[in-house]
């Protein structure tokens, strides 16, 4: 009674309590509770409870209990929901009739509503039903003990009736935590029972007020896709009273969820596919047909229209390969489809999207073709039906392009609206760049033009109503990518009409947009050289107009430096002024410091164009550009500095070593400018953002100077040794990885970076002991394994052979399960890069080292990554941790089998049965063999799916296994 009290004291503070303070201590109690044996039944030793099962005291009663509110009821059927979906196992043998009796009760009970407790309730049920096999429930299984209980209580049939629209679709629940075994026999048992519970429902039929309930419970039971035959189907009962019901007004939305179903039901390869379920297509197609009118009917909900596009949508998706024939039928449902598209309301509207996609797909792949045989036959049948669809997604185009329109209110838009807006741009940019694969770039882009022209033709226009033009502009920077770079007939009049556009900000914003994603098309126009200077003063206006704005004009501004850098390259001191004006901030340009960066990046791909004198001056002005900055600020208190004040110089730097493409160029400024990047290193190496910056700029310079970079690299690798030591930046790690890279077969560098290897790594080792020192860094886990697998691929000579390397492979396994998903990577990838060692260049001649490392380790290996499969990583990462153990096995053989077998064998075998084991260690085993690598990753999957299935099991298997408390070189016992 105290329990049912604080319950119901606790659900009516969460739901009515003032204080936001009480409601979140009320919501925690009740998770708690339901969370604790206090939910279950605590004395299994009593004869006469009618309970042995959580809800069983508390739930049970409250239930039952007359004067529990709606909140309590809700709250006790999700409780007990949740407990037999994970912790059935807990009940004691014997236990399953008591609790379906229990069970069975409460549907009765409930058989009239509430809906929500109602619903729980059978969800009950059916996780019972997943969880013991049919024999428990008699005959039949658990389909013919609910026909049972429906004949002697027909008095209960809207319970029952909820319980069998659950059943099927808990089949594929998995929080349910049932075996894998056992939830493949349930689907097994569900489909051979599928005609028994197709009679019921037949039966129910007759009861005119369930008939929505019959139906949804019939479209619940379609998605198990067994394979009816169609000609069944095409005369059921249960089909022809969907069908009849989709003349009804309103809409029944059960009849649509059922139609819905058997159109995905037809195109199901589980079902015999298209050409076996023929008969049931054609009785429902032409039904679907023939609700075409009511998509242009005003006086038709809304909900309707939405339900009848939504059939549209599923008819074309689910037969888009036999629409692209371009047969007489198929082109009733394109017609219809393109009713659907011109719907003016968006959501309506975009249901249709992924057909256009579909089908541009299935039109334009070889594969579509493949059965035609010879080339010439492929060719003229793609081009047949090319043909066939040109006039449709012609009348596509002008369909979607006014959805792309700013609203006229868009300055009021909220944040949310203006999301959702630009959404609803790039969904239809996408249905644009379908269109333009059919059409070509070229033909879709005169259809916007003339769509551009009858805007700006409008009375009183003249681009004053900006916001169609703007539209248009969008759509034409959408298909960018399929117009021809020798386009001479559109692509003139546009780039010409954008200099008389007016200054509007999202206007302008969209012409900068637009002159960016043509910059190949402005390099190779002919006229290129005369039309640049007036496509620069476009952006230059783009710059001032807003911050978007100048975002887009300085992308743009990348674009064409990027493809037009050798017509641009007598600009450079007119470039050079702009970029100056733009981060100087003494002009009107509206340029963030991050958007900046585009500018630098554009410069530097001019000055790679440039001979390499006048490539040394224009990159000597540029840097000095952004040193001047970081001059002055060392002649004051760097420590005081605020990071941004440098780190936005410093990646200027960053970006022009990365795009000027002059090694010799790069390395003199880098050497030039050292003194400055020293000074900041030895004034803020505590300060994670600035040496972020200056670890960046330092690895472009190395990975563009190579050699030329020789001799500042040795002071740069000493700064990076010193600081690593005191203040741990994982950032120095990276630089080292990219000087790996660059030098790391250099022998005349073997000195410098054998120490710097030994260096880096073994500080990191005496930071990271436990798993705990690795989850507390996990960005220096992460970095010091991705430089490892680099030393293993780049100087094995000089990291294998080391003191450092055994040390580094313990300070792996210490930290094979850190939560943190880069870190975690890494660390798999480098004990998986050493295991297939012998793949890489000349590994070989170092197996001798790695196994003598490796097999005093290989059982404790072998059982943190099995257990990482059973629960001590997520699941997501499932993949990476069954190819390290893939590589360890096949490296290892039967050897790793046998460390496998013994880590299995401490697993108890009410977590894992000797069954699921051996099909485990099978899978091992075939691929110790060279067995194709699915078959272990299928293996994996059901062993990982088996510990993982409740709590309770994933803490009993991680208690047996201990990945946590292994001593690193101890044989597992």
């Amino acid at each position: 009674m105290e329990h049912e009290k604080a319950v119901k004291e606790a659900l009516n503070a969460l739901y009515h309590h003032p204080d936001d303070t009480v409601r979140v201590q009320a919501d925690r109690w009740l998770q708690n509770f339901q969370g604790t044996l206090d939910a279950w039944q605590a004395s299994y030793s009593l004869p006469d409870l009618t309970w042995i099962f959580l809800g069983s005291i508390v739930a049970d009663n409250l239930l039952h209990d007359s004067s529990s509110n709606l909140e309590t009821l809700i709250f006790c059927s999700q409780t007990l929901r949740s407990k037999v979906q994970r912790d059935f196992e807990e009940l004691p043998p014997g236990a399953f009739q008591k609790l379906r009796q229990s069970l069975t009760t409460l549907l009765k009970k409930f058989h009239k509503g509430p809906p929500k407790v109602r619903t729980q309730i059978s969800i009950a049920v059916a996780a019972l039903a997943v969880h013991v096999p049919a024999a428990d429930w008699g005959d039949g299984g658990i389909v013919s003990w609910l026909r049972d209980e429906m004949n002697m209580h027909p008095e209960y049939v809207p319970g029952f009736l909820e319980l069998l629209t659950v059943l099927p679709e808990e089949t594929f629940n998995y929080k349910i935590a049932a075996r894998p075994d056992r939830r493949r026999q349930f689907e097994n048992e569900l489909t051979s029972q599928m005609e028994a519970a197709l009679s019921i429902l037949t039966a129910c039929l007759n009861i005119i007020e369930l008939k929505e309930q019959v139906l949804e419970a019939f479209a619940s039971w379609l998605r198990l896709r067994h394979g009816i035959p169609g000609a069944v189907l095409a005369c059921h009962p249960l089909v022809h009273s969907a069908l009849s019901s989709l003349n009804c007004d309103p809409l029944s939305d059960a009849s649509v969820n059922v139609i819905s179903e058997l159109i995905h039901h037809t195109a199901s390869p589980s079902s015999g596919g298209i050409s076996a379920q023929t008969p049931l297509i054609q009785v429902i197609v032409p039904q679907i047909l023939s609700l075409k009118a009511h998509l242009r009917d005003s006086s038709k909900d809304e909900e309707d229209v939405k339900a009848i596009g939504r059939l549209f949508a599923d008819v074309g998706d689910s037969y888009v390969e036999l629409i692209a024939t371009g047969s007489d039928e198929s082109m009733v449902i394109v017609h219809a489809l393109l009713e659907v598209t011109a719907h003016p309301e968006f959501d309506i509207a975009s249901m249709t999207f992924n057909f256009w996609h579909s089908l541009q797909l299935t039109l334009t792949k070889r594969d579509s073709y493949i059965s035609l045989g010879s080339e010439a036959s492929i060719e003229a049948e793609r081009n047949r039906r090319q043909h066939v669809f040109r006039p449709a997604y012609e009348n596509l185009v002008s369909l979607v392009g006014f959805r792309v329109q700013y609203p006229e209110d868009y300055q009021d838009l909220s944040y949310e609206d203006l999301k959702e807006f630009k959404q609803t741009r790039y969904a239809v940019a996408d249905v644009l760049t379908d269109a333009a694969s059919i059409l070509g770039g070229d033909t879709t882009l005169k259809i916007l033009y003339m769509k551009l022209l009858e805007a700006n033709a409008q009375p009183g226009n003249g681009f004053q109503e900006w916001r169609p033009a703007e539209a248009i502009l969008f759509c034409i920077w959408a298909i960018s990518n399929y117009v021809s770079v020798v386009e001479a007939e559109v692509m003139p009049q546009v780039m010409a009409l954008l200099q008389n556009l007016p200054q509007q900000a999202q206007l302008l914003q969209t012409a900068c947009l637009l002159v960016g994603a043509y910059s190949k098309w402005l390099n190779a126009a002919p006229a290129s050289v005369s039309i640049l200077p007036s496509i620069i003063r476009i952006l230059m206006s783009g710059m001032g107009a807003s911050e978007d704005c100048a975002a887009a004009a300085a992308l743009a501004f990348r674009h064409i430096c990027d493809d037009c850098r050798k017509n641009l390259c007598g600009y450079f001191e007119d470039l050079f002024t702009i970029y100056c004006m733009a981060i100087n901030g003494g002009s009107d340009y509206k340029v963030s410091a991050e958007d900046s960066l585009n500018l630098v990046e554009a410069l530097g791909m001019v000055v790679t164009e440039l001979p390499l004198d006048q490539a040394r001056s224009a990159l000597e002005k540029l840097c000095l550009l952004a040193a001047s900055p970081l001059e002055e600020a060392a002649k004051e208190d760097l420590d005081k500095k605020h990071a941004r004040e440098l780190t936005v110089h410093i990646d200027r730097f960053a970006f022009l070593f990365r795009y000027v493409n002059h090694p010799e160029a790069v390395a003199a400024e880098i050497n030039k400018h050292w003194a400055i990047f020293r000074v900041i290193f030895d004034a803020r190496p505590w300060d994670m953002r600035t040496m972020e910056a200056l670890c960046r700029a330092c690895k472009y310079a190395v990975r563009t100077s190579g050699r030329y970079i020789i001799n500042t690299i040795g002071e740069m690798l000493a700064k990076i040794q010193f600081h690593y030591q005191q203040h741990h930046q994982p950032c120095f790690l990276y630089l080292s990885s990219e000087v790996i890279k660059i030098f790391g077969s250099d022998p005349s560098c073997a000195d410098y970076l054998k120490n710097l290897i030994e260096t880096l790594f073994a500080h990191t080792t005496c930071l990271m002991t436990s798993i705990k020192e690795v989850t507390a860094r996990p960005d220096i886990a992460d970095d010091c394994f991705l430089l490892a697998s680099r030393c293993l691929r780049y100087c094995p000579h000089l990291f294998i052979p080391s003191h450092i390397f055994s040390p580094i492979v313990d300070c792996a396994i210490i930290g094979m399960t850190v939560q943190h998903r880069e870190a975690c990577h890494s660390i798999l990838t480098f004990l998986s890069d050493i295991f297939d060692l012998e793949k890489s260049v000349n590994g070989e001649q170092f197996r001798r080292i790695r196994d003598n490392v490796i097999i005093p380790r290989g059982a404790t290996i072998t059982r943190i990554l099995i257990s990482s499969l059973a629960g001590a990583l997520p699941s997501s990462r499932l993949d990476t941790v069954t190819y390290a153990l893939l590589a360890l096995t096949r490296t290892y053989g039967l050897q790793a089998v046998g460390w496998a077998k013994a880590t299995v064998s401490l697993i108890p075998r009410t977590a894992v049965t000797e069954t699921e084991s051996a099909k485990f260690l099978q899978g091992l085993s075939d691929a110790a063999y060279g067995a194709d690598v699915n078959s272990l990753i299928g293996h994996a999957e059901e062993l990982s799916d088996v510990c993982r299935r409740n709590r309770t099991v994933q803490e009993l298997v991680q208690a047996a296994l201990k990945p946590l408390e292994l001593n690193l070189v101890a044989p597992v016992s």
